[in-house]
């Protein structure tokens, strides 16, 4: 077995340098030195994700816990505090353990030990479930060296900052084998699983990833888009007028697999929502005219009248697992289609987006799909704009005609419209408020994701947006999540999504990402999103430039 050490090492070469080349020269090495066995375990470790896109299972460890672990670990309080210059949790808790001359109890620790140990975390539910976790945190942080620790914190907490994400891993697994990007990306994106498209590539080689195909009951990542100002810049984009214009709902994305008379229910981060929303399930199982398929579709909560309800409302069904036939009476949900993926043994997704649509069409029975038009010019398009938002929804998805579905990608080939721009960032601290906000986590730090490095760069902060008692409810949940506090500033792992408004954006030299939101505010908590998929940097910088 090869040792964690190992993994820790290979994090602070990669820190160490910007160079694409040399990050892929030393994780390709890396990688194929391991036994066949733990590939998988270390690709996904050093993005900073122990367990496959759409695993269910979660560690459910605060940065209290973390800190608690680490405080019984030195025996004594913990030196936090002191520690000037530490970039993030992890080197925090590096710098506390250097600082009390912490050495290593035990044998040293193997990275499968340190992965079960992750999986046992997990596992670990009900009454005791705190200790056992505790004490079991004890246990790894006791046998970690310093800097092994480091790396355990950036796993629980998902921050990892070694400049590398699931496309720089990628590129670093072509660059190895010798086989062609598209192959290993294609496996990565119908898989969802960056371990097992490792795996197969250094194991099997590209034999072995091509029969990594899309499977019925298995997600696939979805398709991603970016964003148009108005329906003129989204006619400019997709020149030619191969454009269709659809309502964007303000709802849950979802991903139907049906095989036979099951039926499974994905979200757009790929875990499964089948119980919480039965009558889907049933419809889905009556209607579609086909014995297999994957379509994706938008499921929104409806007021008596027939009109969408606020997004909050929705959030309180999906997911839901406790007195679901309760939440069916009190709020109602409804099915909208968009998109076939599969049907009957044929994969659509190189198919052109007219054509899945006209197959879609073919299999979905009485299940509605989204309104569709394919405009003659601009005007028209504007016109249909009107109308969604006249029926409550918050604006257009535009869908070039000609193009593939691509999973896990956010191209051209889609752009959302709304009337206000607005982004989906990510939390990564918030600053105690005064007067009417004392005692409340209020200036919330907003932070983009750098689609090359993989980190999460601030671009802004705001207080405006929320009311009292959701001021009340983020503090409690920024509080659980807490890393560390400086100058009344608490620094959290990042995990709460949130969608925001702007008026515009502007360059900054205070940010290392080298702009700044202008008049941000916080629409809504997006709880349907993962970190992952928040905005990038570059988007931002497009926008400044535009």
């Amino acid at each position: 077995m090869s040792s964690f050490e190992e993994l820790a090492q290979l994090g602070e070469r990669l820190a160490a340098t910007k160079k694409k080349l040399e990050h892929a020269a030393l994780i390709g090495a890396y990688l194929k030195a391991l036994p066949a066995d733990e590939i998988e375990i270390a690709a996904r470790l050093l993005i900073g994700q122990v367990f496959p896109e759409g695993d269910a299972r979660l560690l459910n460890l605060s940065g209290a816990a973390i800190e608690r672990a680490i405080e019984q670990t030195i025996g004594g309080p913990s030196v936090f505090a002191e520690i000037d210059g530490a970039v993030d949790f992890g080197d925090a808790v590096e710098k506390a353990l250097a600082k009390r001359w912490h050495t290593r109890r035990g044998a040293p620790l193997a990275l499968v030990e340190v992965y079960r140990a992750y999986e046992e975390m997990a596992d670990m539910a009900g009454a005791g479930s705190r200790e056992q976790k505790d004490a079991r945190l004890r246990e790894l942080f006791a046998r970690a060296s310093p800097r092994e620790a480091k790396y355990i914190v950036k796993h629980l907490t998902k921050e990892m900052r070694v400049g590398v994400n699931e496309g720089s891993l990628l590129d670093a697994l072509a660059r190895t084998t010798g086989i062609d990007g598209e192959t290993i990306r294609r496996a990565q994106q119908f898989t969802g699983d960056i371990g097992a498209g490792a795996q197969a590539a250094l194991v099997g080689g590209e034999p072995a990833l091509k029969k990594l195909k899309p499977r019925v009951g298995h997600p696939l990542k979805p398709m991603l888009a970016q964003s148009a100002q108005d329906v003129a810049e989204a006619f400019e984009k997709m020149p030619g007028g191969q454009i269709a214009l659809e309502y964007k709902l303000d709802g849950a994305r979802v991903q139907l697999h049906k095989r036979g008379d099951a039926v499974k229910i994905f979200s757009r981060h790929l875990t499964e929502l089948t119980e919480s929303m039965p009558e889907i399930v049933e419809q889905a199982a009556r209607e579609f005219r086909a014995r297999d398929a994957i379509v994706e579709g938008e499921v929104i909560a409806l007021t008596p009248e027939g009109r969408p309800r606020p997004f909050q409302e929705l959030m309180r069904r999906v997911g839901r697992e406790r007195n679901v036939s309760e939440m069916q009476r009190a709020i109602p949900i409804r099915l909208y289609l968009f998109d076939c993926l599969y049907r009957d043994g044929a994969l659509l997704i190189d198919q052109p987006n007219a054509a899945r649509w006209d197959a879609l069409g073919a299999i979905c029975g009485n299940v509605a799909r989204v309104e569709r038009i394919v405009p003659r010019d601009v005007a028209e398009g504007e016109q249909f704009m009107k109308r969604a938002r006249a029926a409550g929804h918050e604006g257009l998805m535009a869908k070039n005609l000609a193009s593939p579905y691509a999973p896990g990608e956010r191209g051209k080939h889609w752009l959302k419209i709304k009337p206000v721009i607005t982004l989906e960032l990510v939390i990564v601290a918030a600053e105690w408020g005064y007067g009417r906000r004392t005692g409340w986590l209020s200036n919330v730090h907003l932070a983009a994701r750098d689609e090359e490095s993989g980190e999460l760069l601030e671009v802004g902060k705001t207080f405006k947006g929320l009311t009292d008692a959701e001021f009340k409810t983020l503090t409690e949940k920024l509080l659980a999540l807490k890393i560390r506090e400086t100058r009344g500033t608490v620094w959290v792992q990042p995990q709460v999504v949130v969608e925001v408004a702007f008026n515009n954006v502007q360059s900054s030299p205070r940010y290392k990402s080298r702009v700044a939101l202008r008049f941000a505010r916080v629409v809504r908590f997006r709880e349907d999103k993962s970190p992952s998929e928040i905005d990038t940097v570059q988007t931002l910088q497009r926008m400044r430039n535009e």
